[in-house]
């Protein structure tokens, strides 16, 4: 494993009342004071929150145009999708969007996809929300979908729920974008990371459920005859509060929305050994969610002293 990474998963809407410009401000203003230090910035899919706490009417940021908005700013940083909902765009038309992603961004993209799950947000936008197992097949033909057509002109394709005929999409991508596909479902999800997956995201959750959800992917890759090292294995806490001071960070936490009983909640030495058992498994990049932002100081203190306690 190389050395360990550290992406911000950037707010897809305030958390302080504010409107959507003064929100906008203090994404810039975190990541013109932290973007030399961290690796990569992650957006969520969502259309409006997710969050049962945040009315509806709170701004609320896409994907796809919130990336290539913030990337263009600032080329050092890889940008990706926590994860892009395989129902919210036809299959060929978010192949395309990632591969002009990728040209926009000159190759710093990072196409990460998923089920989709939030229920209340299909019903508000009258998109179908089928059963797990039908939005499970439709994720594995999506991504057969974005392969085809970032390796193959013309692309066809002719899948139970999806289908191409004779379509382009040029330029094609180089190089092609990693494919994250976020999940922990053991019986269908883990499969599908293990046949197609660059990168593995699975958020929140213990150490030990970490450890067993990994184990079901190895044997899943076991399989096929896969190295399961060929798959970066990538990891979100729910939320961290980070401090000089235990109490400082407690009082972080219960200051913010965020669910305190998922938290990791700490000074950098306590933080960086709840985290050091997930690098021991094998995690190599880990993509975090302040809990006082818009504040800075915790994603510095996270940086500069929880990531270098950290081994790989």
């Amino acid at each position: 494993m190389g050395i360990l990474k550290c992406g911000w998963h950037m707010p897809s809407f305030p958390v302080d009342g504010s409107s959507g410009a003064s929100f906008i401000r203090q994404i810039h203003q975190t990541l013109e004071h932290i973007h030399p230090s961290i690796d990569s910035v992650w957006v969520d899919d969502h259309l409006m929150p997710w969050a049962t706490w945040q009315p509806n009417t709170t701004p609320y940021l896409e994907c796809a145009t919130t990336i290539a908005s913030f990337a263009a700013v600032y080329p050092t940083l890889r940008f990706g999708a926590s994860v892009f909902c395989q129902s919210y765009r036809n299959p060929g038309l978010l192949a395309k969007m990632a591969a002009n992603l990728q040209l926009l961004t000159g190759g710093r993209f990072i196409f990460g996809i998923g089920a989709g799950w939030m229920q209340s947000e299909y019903d508000a936008y009258d998109y179908a929300f089928p059963a797990p197992g039908v939005r499970l097949t439709q994720l594995e033909e999506t991504i057969q979908i974005v392969k085809r057509l970032w390796t193959t002109a013309p692309a066809s394709f002719d899948g139970t729920y999806y289908h191409l005929t004779n379509a382009y999409c040029e330029p094609r991508p180089d190089p092609i974008p990693p494919i994250l596909i976020g999940g922990g479902g053991e019986k269908r999800t883990l499969r599908i990371v293990a046949n197609y997956a660059d990168w593995w995201n699975i958020p929140g959750g213990t150490i030990e459920t970490y450890a067993h959800k990994l184990s079901v992917l190895k044997q899943y890759c076991s399989e096929i005859g896969r190295d399961e090292v060929t798959i970066v294995k990538t990891w979100s806490p729910e939320a961290i509060a980070v401090a000089e001071t235990e109490a400082e960070a407690q009082r972080i936490a219960d200051g913010s929305p965020y669910n305190n009983s998922t938290a990791i909640i700490g000074t950098p030495q306590q933080v960086a050994a709840q985290l050091q058992p997930f690098a021991d498994l094998g995690v190599e990049h880990f993509i975090v969610r302040l809990m006082d932002f818009p504040n800075t100081a915790g994603l510095d203190l996270f940086v500069h002293e929880v990531m270098p306690r950290l081994k790989g």
